[in-house]
């Protein structure tokens, strides 16, 4: 969908949800640089962000959904249309105790954020989630582009969505429909507002040494202070084997570790890793990956995919995920 106009209050006013004009979305991503959104609403419920959706639709109003804003970067321009964030009570909680029932199932609001829950997730004595231990993630996000490291991806733990469509329609999908992949789903157009996810009871003990583990893998080999979206690439598939093959270290090999462009770098530490100096350009970081999209390919022959989302007002340069 696209803002034919800017959007109207008629879109929002009678319903339960909070709205701010002109938002500064910048400094609600972890890059803590980039421009404004028009609209920024945070529904109530369920019921006030499926009315919502179901007016934008009619109206052809662009809707975004911003999570914790860790994939997320959005041009210094800003965007047009209505972002809507997950941040309400109704999209927040976790259910721990389904885990003990007979379907052993967690339900997770999708506007929880998922580095709490994993130390949440150790306390409950349940484990699964410690392998997605130090990813900044909502539970929204991470489904929607099934996120996950070198220990584990969410999507072997999803068993159901909670979901509303671009029209308004709620739904609960099976995880067999949404067919996880590399960084990926196949979820249709809308918003995801829960997840149940499939918790197996352990020893509290073992699971927090298991986060431990994680996150010292995570601190150890990426720079976890710097303001970044994380890995700016996907790890692509080398035509030569059909495998998997690490961005960061074709990054490497085409010499640009520490290359800069404007106010933008290529992490020293981490070649997968687009960092900005405080006060920077978010348009500097955009301007490099590009930049490194080039050198990689003319130096490898293998086009890098960006995982990080990048918002504009003219239209969404094509990513992953918010």
């Amino acid at each position: 969908m696209r803002a034919i106009a800017p959007p109207l209050p008629s879109l929002w006013n009678d319903l339960e949800l909070s709205v701010e004009l002109n938002a500064p979305l910048g400094a609600l991503t972890w890059y803590r640089s980039g421009g404004c959104a028009e609209v920024l609403a945070r529904p109530r419920t369920v019921d006030a962000l499926a009315t919502l959706l179901s007016r934008c639709h009619e109206m052809g109003t662009e809707v975004r959904v911003l999570g914790t804003g860790a994939n997320l970067l959005v041009c210094d321009a800003g965007i047009d249309g209505i972002v809507v964030q997950l941040n309400e009570p109704a999209f927040c909680t976790a259910q721990w105790h389904d885990a003990h029932s007979s379907s052993g199932l967690t339900r997770l609001g999708a506007g929880a954020q998922l580095m709490p829950l994993t130390a949440e997730s150790a306390r409950e004595g349940l484990t699964g989630l410690s392998a997605l231990a130090g990813i900044p993630a909502s539970i929204g996000g991470a489904i929607r582009m099934n996120a996950g490291g070198a220990f584990g991806e969410i999507g072997t733990l999803v068993r159901s969505i909670e979901f509303v469509s671009s029209r308004g329609e709620l739904s609960t999908i099976p995880a067999c429909d949404l067919n996880f992949g590399y960084r990926h789903c196949t979820l249709p157009e809308g918003i995801v507002t829960a997840a149940h996810l499939a918790l197996t009871p352990g020893d509290p003990v073992q699971i927090r040494a298991h986060l431990k583990e994680v996150s010292a893998y995570k601190k150890n080999t990426q720079p976890m202070r710097d303001n970044s979206a994380g890995c700016m690439f996907k790890n692509p598939v080398d035509p030569t084997t059909g495998a998997r093959v690490s961005a960061g270290r074709l990054v490497d090999l085409a010499g640009l570790k520490g290359f800069a462009l404007g106010s933008a770098y290529v992490s020293p530490v981490h070649g997968n890793f687009i960092a900005l100096k405080d006060g920077g350009s978010a348009d500097d970081v955009v301007a490099l990956a590009h930049a490194v999209q080039q050198r990689v390919l003319e130096h490898s022959g293998i086009r890098l995919e960006r995982e990080v989302v990048v918002w504009s007002i003219a239209h969404d340069v094509k990513g992953e995920l918010r």
